[in-house]
């Protein structure tokens, strides 16, 4: 699998492989080692046989959330947060 990964990165960083048309390609990956299943679904360009094969997951989500802005930041109101911790750390010993 780090054959193809190492393969579309190459290709990806390439702009000549990149748009390189089939025959170029073709050549490109009868040096690579990799498996001939792989390098059809790459000649063809096809993703969803592509991330078949690799046992990828496509359908990835990052998120970022902002925090929230304290409007008074000279009161503190106690955090439970620390209790937490503590509680969660207690049971993370016990289970070790």
């Amino acid at each position: 699998m780090s054959n193809v990964i190492g393969f579309l990165e190459s290709v990806g960083q390439d702009a000549a492989l990149r748009h390189a048309a089939q025959g170029e390609l073709k050549l490109a990956l009868s040096g690579a080692q990799i498996d001939p299943a792989l390098q059809i679904a790459i000649l063809n360009n096809d993703q969803d046989r592509l991330t078949a094969l690799l046992g990828a997951r496509t359908n990835l989500v990052c998120g970022v959330l902002p925090g929230k802005e304290d409007d008074d930041e000279g009161e503190e109101a106690p955090s439970r947060d620390d209790d937490e911790i503590t509680g969660s750390y207690a049971v993370v010993r016990r289970i070790a």
